[in-house]
């Protein structure tokens, strides 16, 4: 299980090229903390605890880097309990069944810098609460799954729990999108225990099979290799790859089903092991 920091993803977040591009994008927004702190891209990409650079003068500017910063710890909090619930189901399900629908777990946290350059994308006003209201994928986890059965099940039993509340669902393997991704989206709110407060918390669960993971991640290899300009004929052919990706899906849930159905039909008596050889 790893947790990492997320570059700005190439779906959801434009890339700003430097200073005079961001300027540009804020003309609509006229703030001028938020044009302050894209003036001081660098301190944006300090860790929760850093210090304010002196240089960022504006006291609207300073508020909302504390704010950007209080909103990521929040959300790795979050991310913390989601992972917590994980590994319980996760021991449960290697100790008293005999499969385990959770194959890998990773998770992420956006940047400082990814959340402003988010909400410049969305026209969000720079509020703490607008952008918890608007932005609901600071904190993030992937679970990879083996089959799409196992998807569903996980976000069933996940989802149940009684301190989760789940805000939005996104079933991109039933409708997968245009490109051919697919993956199940859940947008969860957990409670969050502080010293003094309880504060809830949204995180974007993603839930995927290996193969729909697999595709992913080479799609986003592409789209970054081509700067979003990604030629037709790869375009075709990562749609055609989805379609195959979902066919080993099926493929691969017919063989589990059929070898479930042998066990349970088979004498156990030979399943101890190779006959004995002849003397």
């Amino acid at each position: 299980m790893t947790e990492t920091i997320d570059p700005p993803e190439r779906d959801l977040l434009p890339e700003l090229d430097g200073v005079p591009a961001a300027a540009h994008v804020l003309e609509g927004l006229d703030h001028e903390a938020v044009r302050a702190l894209l003036a001081h891209i660098s301190d944006l990409d300090s860790g929760p605890g850093s210090s304010i650079s002196p240089s960022l003068t504006s006291p609207d500017a300073q508020e909302l880097f504390r704010t950007l910063l209080e909103l990521r710890m929040l959300g790795k909090f979050g991310i913390d309990e989601i992972l917590t619930k994980i590994n319980v189901l996760r021991e449960e399900f290697e100790l008293t069944r005999e499969h385990s629908p959770i194959e890998h777990v990773n998770s992420r946290l956006k940047s400082p810098r990814s959340i402003l350059e988010k909400v410049v994308r969305r026209g969000v006003t720079p509020s703490r609460e607008d952008i918890r209201q608007y932005i609901h994928d600071i904190a993030g986890v992937r679970i990879t799954c083996a089959f799409a059965t196992d998807v569903y099940q996980l976000a069933e039993i996940l989802t149940g729990q009684p301190d989760i509340r789940v805000v939005e669902v996104k079933d991109y393997i039933a409708d997968p999108k245009p490109n051919g991704y697919q993956s199940l989206h859940l947008i969860v709110e957990v409670p969050v225990f502080l010293s003094q407060r309880t504060e809830h918390t949204l995180v974007e669960v993603q839930i995927r099979t290996i193969a729909m993971d697999f595709w992913a991640s080479l799609e986003h290899k592409i789209y970054y290799k081509y700067d979003r300009e990604v030629p037709q004929h790869l375009l075709d052919e990562l749609r055609d790859a989805a379609r195959v990706a979902s066919e080993l899906d099926e493929r691969m849930a017919r063989l589990r089903d059929e070898v479930n159905g042998l066990a349970l039909t088979e004498d156990p008596r030979d399943t101890d092991g190779p006959a004995p050889r002849g003397t």
